[in-house]
């Protein structure tokens, strides 16, 4: 492992998929690579892979079809190998990929939501990469959340693909109404609750202070994490068996939320909300302030005045949510060479700057975050210093999906009797039942 320091991440997966995948993987063993950790290496010929005509599979999960189209395409442009990409519906990726590894059906290359990727490298479906990774120029600068998922038993299996983060966005016309400084978001969890309140009280037809995912575990740890970390507190142990969503500083993120309900600031679509439309108001200029994806900044801004800013804690601070997906060689690829030849040109300035900056998303490596675009737009800018901030992080759970995305995950059930519950019950009780499910 490098002994260089790399600087400091989104989407619900059903439970059912999960358990798909495992019981696939028992049942119809894991092709060539085994189940049970990653155990093969890829063979690479040198630093860069072969460049020598092969065509490469790829999959991808559909919220990040935008990025990975125009990846693909800028390889295919200027490399003599084919990737040919595949996009599945993101209800549909964890089942589709659990049922290829129990039949040795793997693409070459396939991208994971960061959250889950330790689920699968402990299952063994990417190959090890480790030391080719220690050789590319850029490896002391690639997001190390990423690449931490990625780690399992010392070995690394995954680099980043598409970098998403949680920051607050707020709508600066909305802003000017209500009397507040439309350059200025909140830089605190009291202001926050403040500015959307004061929103609220411009009493405008289907307009509110803020929304958020009610009912979308994916949506609200993406958002809600950062709240927490930006105080200077943790959400899980290191090694993300054991929950810390019981502490001071987590009972006042949820008193936050909960006084904007009862003050009836919160858009009543965010109770039923499961992630499918979690952007969809704020996008339409219904909402005055909310913590919202990072990815989304060119989207909304062709709507909406929109300011950015860190999630803020308690009492100041910024953190985000560094989330997205990672991408590794298959266990079943017999083209590992070739697919090196893809993620190494991936880390080059070409890919993180030339394809990813330039369609306004974050670069994966930190001695790219100032490049050319962001000259651009002060906002991106803004966006990609976040994602190197120090308090700026990505959650490691090899049990994440079952703890929290999972449909009716107890995460699920703590926020949502924190929000809209006169009684909101034990939240000892509701913390250890998210660790009781972080251990199986």
């Amino acid at each position: 492992m490098r002994g260089t320091k790399r600087g400091p991440l989104r989407g619900t997966l059903a439970a059912v998929a999960a358990a798909t995948l495992v019981v696939g993987l028992a049942a119809c063993g894991s092709g060539s690579g085994g189940a049970g950790g990653g155990d093969q290496t890829a063979s690479i010929s040198g630093p860069s892979g072969s460049d020598d005509g092969a065509d490469l599979t790829l999959w991808t999960r559909a919220p990040l079809e935008l990025q990975a189209k125009a990846l693909v395409e800028a390889y295919n442009a200027s490399h003599e190998n084919h990737v040919e990409l595949t996009v599945v519906p993101n209800d549909d990726y964890v089942t589709k990929v659990g049922a290829a590894a129990g039949s040795g059906g793997l693409p070459d290359l396939f991208a994971a939501d960061i959250v889950y990727t330790p689920n699968w490298t402990s299952q063994g479906l990417f190959k090890d990469i480790t030391s080719n990774i220690d050789q590319l120029p850029s490896a002391g600068s690639i997001n190390e959340g990423h690449l931490k998922a990625g780690t399992y038993e010392g070995k690394e299996y995954v680099l980043p693909f598409v970098e998403d983060l949680s920051v607050m966005m707020w709508n600066k016309e909305l802003y000017r109404e209500a009397g507040l400084d439309p350059d200025k978001g909140p830089t605190t969890l009291a202001e926050f609750k403040e500015q959307a309140e004061a929103v609220q009280k411009l009493g405008k037809p289907d307009t509110y202070g803020t929304y958020f995912g009610g009912n979308c575990g994916g949506c609200t740890v993406f958002t809600w994490f950062p709240m927490i970390w930006a105080s200077g507190q943790d959400v899980l142990n290191d090694d993300g068996t054991q929950s810390l969503l019981n502490s001071d500083t987590a009972k006042q993120v949820y008193s936050t939320w909960h006084d904007l309900q009862a003050a009836g600031a919160i858009a009543p679509g965010s109770r039923d909300e499961t992630g499918a439309t979690w952007t969809g108001a704020f996008q339409k200029g219904q909402i005055g302030v909310m913590p919202y994806p990072a990815t989304l900044l060119s989207t909304v801004s062709k709507t909406v005045d929109v300011g950015v800013a860190p999630i803020p804690g308690v009492e100041g601070g910024g953190s985000t949510f560094v989330g997205g997906d990672g991408i590794g060689i298959s266990k079943d690829s017999e083209k590992a060479d070739q697919a090196w030849n893809f993620l190494s040109w991936l880390m080059s300035d070409d890919a993180q700057v030339g394809v990813l900056a330039a369609n306004g998303t974050t670069p994966s490596r930190t001695d790219l975050a100032q490049n050319k675009y962001t000259a651009d737009d002060p906002r991106q800018a803004t966006i990609n210093e976040i994602a190197g901030a120090a308090d700026s992080k990505t959650p490691f759970a090899p049990n994440f999906q079952t703890a929290f995305n999972a449909t009716g995950s107890p995460w699920i059930t703590l926020v949502r009797d924190q929000v809209y519950s006169d009684d909101p019950g034990d939240l000892d009780a509701q913390n250890e039942a998210i660790t009781a499910a972080l251990a199986d």
